[in-house]
């Protein structure tokens, strides 16, 4: 009973560590306004790892966004090496000057992001296919601008609070 006990224990404080926040970058530079990064032609590339960190795929894709000054439309095409496309377009809104809200057909809800310094931090749970079938996976998405061209992306993927994959993606903005 003391080990099941103990193990509990240790899982609980370890969910509870201290985790990085986005205000933990607000003195940081180069700043990453994310609807002026992404406006305009954007090539990424990138690696799909399971949880032990295998790589299970990779992908380019082209993102093309337009800012009206208040919305951010980004549409987003990805190829995958195993030839499967997807295609999927945002709707990213600026609510104040470090607060965003996203919208896209296969998001579940309504997307939560942050910005401070060179980070932006995108939350959300979008439904991915799975053997012919829909699996809520929720996203922690971190963007950290490198330069005015290129930006870093690192998103872990969770099921049941599980960590399940993680996703790797290298921005160059054309």
């Amino acid at each position: 009973m003391k080990k099941i006990f103990g193990l509990i224990l240790l899982i609980f404080l370890t969910n509870c560590a201290s985790k990085m926040k986005p205000t933990d970058f607000k003195d940081q530079k180069p700043r990453l306004i994310i609807e002026d990064f992404l406006s305009g032609n954007v090539k990424a590339w990138g690696v799909l790892q399971n949880r032990s960190g295998k790589v299970l795929r990779q992908f380019s894709a082209d993102l093309n966004g337009n800012w009206n000054g208040k919305e951010l439309i980004l549409d987003e095409k990805f190829m995958w090496s195993d030839g499967e496309i997807q295609s999927r377009q945002w709707k990213i809104n600026k609510l104040d000057e470090n607060n965003y809200t996203g919208t896209a057909a296969d998001v579940v809800g309504t997307a939560k992001g942050y910005s401070y310094g060179p980070a932006f931090k995108f939350e959300y749970v979008l439904l991915v296919p799975v053997k012919g079938k829909e699996m809520k996976i929720t996203f922690d998405d971190w963007i950290f601008k490198q330069d005015d061209n290129i930006a870093i992306n690192r998103a872990v993927m969770k099921k049941f609070g599980f960590k399940v994959a993680e996703l790797t993606v290298v921005f160059v903005k054309k």
